[in-house]
C-alpha cells in the first residue's frame, strides 16, 4: 500500500499513534477478508463488502494523513 510513502509510513507509525492505530486495523481489516474469502473464516457476502467499505474507509483516511505530512 502506498509504495511512494514507504520512508514516511516507517516513520509515522512509529511517530504518530492515530496513524498507527489506522493502519493496524487496515491490516487487521485485510487479513480478515482474505480469510473469509479463503473459506478459513465463516462469512456472508454482505459481511465482506461491509468490511471491505471499513478497509477503504481507513486506506483514504492514511492517504490523506500522508499527503498532509508528506506537504508539511
Amino acid at each position: 500500500m502506498f509504495p511512494e510513502f514507504r520512508d514516511l509510513i516507517s516513520r509515522l507509525k512509529t511517530q504518530d499513534d492515530h496513524f498507527a492505530r489506522l493502519f493496524h486495523r487496515h491490516n487487521e481489516l485485510d487479513q480478515q477478508i482474505r480469510n473469509m474469502e479463503a473459506g478459513i473464516l465463516p462469512a456472508d457476502g454482505l459481511s465482506i463488502e461491509n468490511l471491505k467499505k471499513e478497509k477503504l474507509q481507513l486506506k483514504d483516511s492514511l492517504y490523506q494523513i500522508l499527503l498532509k505530512a508528506s506537504q508539511a
